[in-house]
């Protein structure tokens, strides 16, 4: 049946920037579907909450603490994985920042290298570990790159973030040619959704009421509606699917 595509049943998956927002419910989506999961970020206290809600799924999962810009702990991170749960098929690159909100003529050097090491370096550091041991097994495996609206259209006032996630667009597209067909690699690009990182914008009628106005569904995506995507890319349902940005933007990038 067709909906039996959509099923992780089986998958052993890692979703990064797990403890909150899209990645939280991603993991959390991605284990009601079937996997097992692993979500990963920096504070163990923030994991607590996404591991238990995975478990009450019935998946197993690993509280496992970890800044994807440590290129040693990534690597302890898949092998504890593979050693007690098993070999991750399907890995989602959601770990990100956006620290600021400004001028380019007033970025500092030290921001503008943060958001690069966090939101490119550390997703690069992730799909390597990922793509090496898929290749070790001769394997396959689903990355879904989580990018943004912003790595598709320009977002104004937040130029080391806009292009951090240019990056991860063309890392996807490079992954996805070199990879294939073993690999599929997809970039999941969302627009504003009701997190942490817009909180400031929401709560700003000024700025929430601009941005509306260049969103033709008019409002804000919620978590779990972009998490529903992930598992879409991730599954056999987009078996046919590599090397695309699907956007889930509620129609801002389409005017």
């Amino acid at each position: 049946m067709a909906l039996d595509r959509f099923s992780l049943e089986g998958s052993v998956a890692v979703v990064t920037g797990g403890s909150r927002g899209i990645g939280e419910e991603t993991a959390v989506a991605m284990a009601e579907a079937g996997a097992d999961v692993v979500p990963v970020a920096r504070s163990e206290d923030a994991l607590r909450e996404t591991t238990e809600r995975i478990e009450a799924t019935g998946s197993e999962t690993l509280l496992f603490p970890q800044d994807v810009t440590d290129r040693e702990g990534i690597e302890r991170l898949f092998e504890e994985v593979e050693e007690r749960i098993g070999p991750v098929d399907v890995l989602v690159n959601n770990a990100g920042v956006n620290p600021y909100f400004g001028s380019t003529n007033e970025l500092d050097p030290e921001t503008w290298e943060h958001i690069f090491a966090v939101n490119v370096q550390g997703a690069f550091t992730c799909a390597q570990q990922f793509g090496r041991r898929i290749a070790e097994r001769e394997g396959t495996g689903s990355l879904v790159n989580v990018s943004s609206v912003g790595g598709v259209v320009a977002l104004p006032y937040q130029t080391p973030y806009t292009a951090s996630k240019h990056a991860i667009v063309g890392l996807t597209k490079s992954l996805a040619v070199e990879w294939a067909p073993d690999i599929r690699v997809n970039a999941l690009a969302p627009g504003y959704v009701k997190t942490e990182f817009t909180a400031g914008v929401r709560e700003n009628e000024s700025i929430r009421e601009d941005i509306l106005a260049n969103i033709p569904q008019d409002r804000f995506a919620d978590p779990e509606e972009v998490a529903a995507s992930a598992v879409y890319l991730a599954s056999d349902a987009a078996s046919y699917v590599t090397g695309e940005v699907h956007l889930a933007d509620g129609g801002m990038a389409a005017q």
